[in-house]
């Protein structure tokens, strides 16, 4: 047991300890990595026909700003390693492709079909391991729950798209949207992806479940109006304060016109 105990007490044996410490930490880091690049490979069930018929599309109406191998250029960021569920969002809501260069691009027609944002998210996808495009399961508001959902976008999101969902402003002439309107799997998306100035929620931040909270939180308030009146645009105590305050002058300077003009 001495000799042991001298053993342990060597001067190397820090360092040796440490180099065993960063070879386990290194090997565990590079297996979860291989696993989450299995589990982005795993949900790619596209075709490498809409892989070849996507990066057409993508050299067409893409590649202009983004390069020609989604590289990215001054007027475009990478689009490698940014996934599928990241083309789908910008696609599959208009923003993409951009009308005109601006703060941050502007929701309009959807320029292409299914199919077209399919393969341009499995082209892109094909560049590299991304967020992918959600499962169903993760969609479904039946399964979700809205007290929940509503808990987290408070703490994660009501600062920038406020309390009601109903978007605000931010700097420099970009703005959060309001959320009415927007399907579920786009939100979902947003989240996993954080378009615009928006961060990114990954599952270690918001787990899947907590995703599909939020979304069944946000089509409950949209589904149920405004339980107080009208919602005067829903951008909160200030809004109603100017509109009480001008309602309320007006009644009065109304009320005291009235007195003056009667007859004495």
């Amino acid at each position: 047991m001495k000799a042991l105990s001298k053993k342990r007490r060597h001067p190397l044996a820090a360092v040796a300890l440490l180099l065993f410490g960063l070879l386990i930490t290194g090997s565990l880091y590079t297996a979860a990595g291989n696993i989450s690049e299995a589990k982005a490979a795993e949900t790619t069930t596209a075709s490498q026909a809409d892989v070849e018929e996507g990066q057409k599309l993508f050299v067409a109406n893409c590649a202009t700003c983004h390069g020609m191998n989604a590289e990215g250029s001054d007027s475009g960021p990478s689009l490698i390693g940014v996934g599928a569920a990241s083309v789908d969002f910008q696609v599959g809501t208009g923003r993409m492709p951009m009308q005109m260069q601006g703060p941050q691009a502007q929701v309009k027609p959807v320029q292409f079909d299914d199919e077209q944002i399919s393969q341009l998210a499995a082209y892109v996808a094909s560049l590299g391991a991304g967020p992918a495009i959600p499962d169903e399961e993760y969609l479904d508001t039946t399964q979700g729950d809205a007290a929940h959902g509503g808990t987290v976008f408070r703490v994660n999101c009501a600062m920038c798209h406020n309390a009601a969902a109903a978007g605000g402003a931010l700097t420099r002439g970009k703005f959060a949207p309001t959320l009415t309107g927007v399907s579920e799997k786009h939100i979902y998306e947003a989240m996993a992806t954080g378009p615009q100035n928006m961060p990114v929620f990954n599952d270690s931040n918001i787990t899947p479940e907590e995703k599909r909270d939020v979304i069944t939180f946000l089509k409950t308030i949209e589904a149920n109006g405004s339980a107080g009146g009208a919602a005067l645009g829903s951008l909160g105590p200030v809004a109603e304060g100017l509109f009480t305050w001008t309602a309320g002058l007006g009644i009065i300077i109304a009320f005291t016109i009235w007195l003056t003009s009667r007859p004495s």
